[in-house]
């Protein structure tokens, strides 16, 4: 099987959450990709909005798409070399569950240095039969 892939750069804005969900959904539909649309959008819209919530600013976040022997591998890169936690679930804080989710859901994830920043990725592989 190849591999096909596909960058696209957008901005740590709010607007970029569902604009990089959009794309990787129009993406993964297109490649025909196994895997589930809905796990797939939950990861991405965790992955941008932790860029948009915690680097924001004048960068850029690189979003990274790729689909090869059936394992789909997505990754975005900011200008920020702080790597994301999965912190503790605490009942006082509204928000901070977004690493959980990615770790819960996804097959593999990681963190990697990146031109000066950092490049958070997760694997989700083909159904099992």
């Amino acid at each position: 099987m190849s591999t096909l892939t596909a960058r696209m750069d957008l901005p740590p804005a709010a607007r970029s959450v569902p604009a990089a969900r959009h794309l990787v959904h129009e993406l993964v539909r297109a490649w025909q990709a196994p895997q589930d649309d809905g796990d797939v959008a939950l990861l991405v819209t965790e992955l941008v909005a932790n860029v948009v919530d915690h680097v924001g600013g004048e960068a850029v976040l690189s979003l990274e798409v790729e689909l090869s022997d059936g394992w789909l591998r997505i990754a975005v890169a900011d200008g920020s070399a702080v790597r994301p936690v999965v912190g503790e679930l605490r009942g006082d804080q509204p928000r901070g569950r977004g690493m959980q989710i990615v770790e819960a859901v996804a097959d593999r994830w990681g963190a990697e240095d990146a031109d000066g920043g950092k490049r958070v990725w997760f694997v989700v592989g083909p159904p099992v039969d």
